[in-house]
């Protein structure tokens, strides 16, 4: 099977530094190996990395992987937690396999189609526009772009399409932000999910007897998943698409910043989610039989973390990779995963930066950043990449 039997270099989960280019060069020498490196999990125990183009995409449609977080050897990405699992959280089908996993996006995937996010779009820009108003109420003339701007938009639009009634909207970004803060502590976070867990229970027992045109009346009105099931994928929708568009959106924010000539090209959505790849330590699978990657025998019982930017800034799919450049095709990309679990609101995702940036410029044209970029507080230890806050002025 493999013919590497060496011992693999082992990195630490967190190669990201202050200082240290992003992706971290390290990413790259593992692509260079003749097989796989390890990564030494915060939680003890290593699992193995994955940081080419090709390796990641097979490993997203090899059957013989598995999603769930309750297998063995599945990567904990903290010390104290692990990943949520259906059984622990029911919906919560990022984490399952088929049958269970195909039937839950086939319920949800009509919600996030193209059509359906045009049809929409007019809501995203009302809410974009009224974080934009609340930025430049009484004359201000500065702002922090990720608590006043790129958190609000995706926890504001998953609220409305839930059919939160916009009396309860603030308490649901209220609560969205613990969960999806890493820094929240465990208790918090903790109390913050059963908060959201009831309402939407409660909500969902209001939708029973009295349905509106939103996403959860349909799930109500669907039948394919279980009243039990509807909070946990609820539940999901909210943190999956939380806090990676925000950082996407204050992440693109600066690169536009930094290149304004870029401004308004409808080609930079795509450029930018490979550029920032923020989901990169997301993607982890646990092996369910002996299989070869990338030159490397990986045993059953395995685990793997996929290094969502080591992927996309692959050299020998993106020439120039550590460069921003909209001109090139930056189709192909992994930003939004690959495959069965490839993400269900990619669409959503793509059209909130879309609108987020276009509607920010026209209005803001004088943006810039109110603090020297190597000052900026990125998130260095956090599961997904971003920015803790971002000062800007106009």
């Amino acid at each position: 099977m493999s013919t590497v039997e060496t011992n693999p270099p082992v990195a630490p989960y967190f190669m990201r530094q202050p200082g240290k280019p992003f992706p971290p060069p390290e990413y790259a020498e593992f692509r260079k190996l003749n097989g796989l490196a390890q990564v030494a999990l915060p939680s003890g125990g290593r699992a193995w990395l994955v940081a080419r183009h090709r390796d990641v995409r097979t490993v997203l449609t090899d059957p013989r992987i598995s999603s769930d977080p309750s297998r063995e050897g599945f990567p904990r990405p903290t010390a104290t937690a692990g990943v949520p699992t259906p059984h622990e959280v029911p919906g919560w089908f990022v984490g399952s396999d088929a049958p269970d996993h195909t039937r839950l996006r086939k319920a949800l995937i009509g919600e996030f189609t193209i059509r359906r996010m045009k049809a929409i779009q007019p809501m995203i820009e009302e809410i974009v526009d009224g974080c934009i108003d609340r930025m430049l109420a009484d004359g201000k003339r500065e702002a922090d772009l990720v608590n006043e701007f790129a958190l609000p938009i995706p926890s504001l639009v998953i609220a409305t399409m839930l059919g939160v009634p916009p009396v309860d909207r603030s308490f649901f970004e209220a609560q969205s932000k613990i969960l999806v803060t890493i820094s929240s502590e465990d208790e918090k976070r903790a109390e913050a999910s059963r908060q959201v867990h009831r309402y939407l229970n409660r909500l969902i027992a209001l939708r029973r007897k009295r349905p509106a045109n939103d996403l959860i009346s349909r799930l109500v009105a669907g039948g394919q998943v279980t009243d039990r099931e509807i909070p946990g994928v609820a539940m999901l929708l909210l943190i999956a698409g939380h806090e990676t568009t925000a950082n996407n959106i204050s992440l693109g924010a600066v690169t536009l910043m930094q290149n304004p000539q870029w401004i308004g090209d409808p080609r930079i959505v795509e450029e930018l989610l490979r550029y920032h790849s923020v989901a990169d330590l997301v993607l982890m699978r646990a092996v369910k039989e002996d299989i070869e990657i990338g030159g490397q025998l990986v045993r059953k019982g395995e685990g793997l973390v996929l290094l969502v930017a080591g992927a996309n800034h692959d050299e020998s799919v993106f020439e120039r990779a550590g460069e921003f450049d909209p001109s090139r095709s930056a189709q192909g990309h992994v930003a939004f995963g690959y495959g069965v679990h490839q993400c269900l609101g990619q669409n959503l995702v793509r059209i909130e930066m879309e609108v987020a940036y276009r509607k920010l410029f026209e209005r803001i044209p004088n943006l810039e950043i109110a603090a020297p970029i190597e000052t900026l507080p990125y998130k260095y230890d956090g599961v997904l990449f971003g920015l803790h806050n971002l000062p800007v002025r106009w």
